[in-house]
């Protein structure tokens, strides 16, 4: 098989030197490369190209949002964000996501060697996911899987037989992950005040969700906020669940609010698709409508069918569209969508469907 590539792109040497060391264990990547700034990143790549840069933002002579910008205009590769700007500055953060990175990690700013050491597990697995991303649709091998994967079962027992339906009130359950942070502003902004309610699950760690929320509520012409518990579901509204916590939809006498809650991580997400979706099942059935977006691995393909056997009409992003053809992929796989559809078709079926 062959081996990722990687580029480090850090002004700490002593980053550079532990992100090597991590990396060069795994069997399947290797570290072409690491330079202190990205001037210098960018002289090392002209020899060979990486299939996936790991990039600091603050850095001499040109920072990482810039150099960003630059790879995503000239040779677009997918790029891993690695700043404790990621815990301190949200808003620069959701400028990384937007210029295209693909995946972020939060690094404190003291005790990074240990901080790296101790959770060496996450740079792996995101390095891995970010070479899966691009327009290349690169293919690697799954990473081993060593934790076991807990499914929805851990926070919600599965629907039996369809929702009972006292209310005609529509809802939209949106499920995503890598790229999806684009595919969503693509997606929230072209619909009207009107459109139905909206509860999403958009794979993001605590403290990003709130800025994310904020900035989409900035853009669209609906609401858009950060899930708490027991918010109403209503039309005109877009509701994305927190990061690090599971969100539920629970009915409220003819409407929908929505629960959130702590619990295991699901399909190794909280919040998880899976079990936004079982509970937009259990509870909303044939009133809603269920959509699978960009995505890596197979969170929400199982909570996307329970959705379509309750009686939901249910969709998922085609191949062409999406950063990561992983979530969708599998939906499709199990006959969990209703029909396939690119992303700009997606704000149509909110509203006309």
């Amino acid at each position: 098989m062959e081996k990722i590539k990687v580029m480090v792109v850090d002004d700490s040497a002593v980053v550079r030197q532990v992100m090597q060391g991590i990396l060069d264990r795994e069997p399947d990547i290797t570290v072409i490369g690491a330079a202190s700034d990205p001037l210098f990143a960018i002289d090392r790549m002209a020899k060979q190209w990486p299939d996936v840069i790991v990039l600091d933002i603050e850095m001499p002579r040109m920072d990482g949002i810039t150099f960003l910008k630059k790879i995503m205009a000239e040779r677009p590769t997918p790029v891993v964000i690695c700043s404790h700007l990621a815990k301190h500055g949200s808003l620069v953060m959701m400028q990384a996501l937007e210029a295209g990175a693909v995946e972020f990690i939060t690094k404190p700013q003291a005790g990074i060697k240990h901080f790296l050491e101790e959770t060496s597990s996450e740079l792996v697995a995101a390095v891995r996911a970010a070479a899966q991303a691009n327009v290349k649709q690169l293919k690697r091998a799954a990473p081993q899987q060593v934790a076991p994967k807990l499914n929805a079962d851990a926070i919600l027992p599965p629907p039996l037989g369809r929702a009972v339906s006292h209310t005609s009130a529509r809802i939209v359950a949106i499920g995503t992950s890598t790229g999806g942070t684009q595919a969503l502003e693509s997606v929230l902004t072209a619909l009207p005040r009107g459109c139905p309610g909206i509860v999403i699950v958009q794979h993001m760690p605590e403290r990003f969700t709130a800025a994310f929320a904020a900035r989409l509520n900035d853009l669209c012409r609906i609401d858009v906020r950060e899930a708490q518990n027991d918010d109403r579901v209503l039309p005109g509204l877009a509701l994305i669940a927190p990061g690090g916590k599971h969100m539920l939809l629970k009915r409220n006498g003819p409407g929908y609010q929505v629960e959130i809650k702590e619990g295991p991580l699901v399909n190794r997400h909280r919040p998880s698709v899976d079990v936004l979706f079982r509970s937009v099942a259990k509870y909303a059935g044939k009133n809603a409508t269920g959509i699978i977006m960009t995505g890596m691995g197979d969170d929400g393909a199982r909570g996307l069918l329970e959705m379509r056997d309750a009686g939901a009409t249910t969709y998922a992003q085609n191949e062409e569209t999406c950063v990561v053809f992983g979530m969708p992929k599998e939906a499709i796989k199990l006959g969990a969508a209703c029909k396939v559809l690119p992303l700009q078709e997606i704000p149509l079926v909110i509203t006309h469907n």
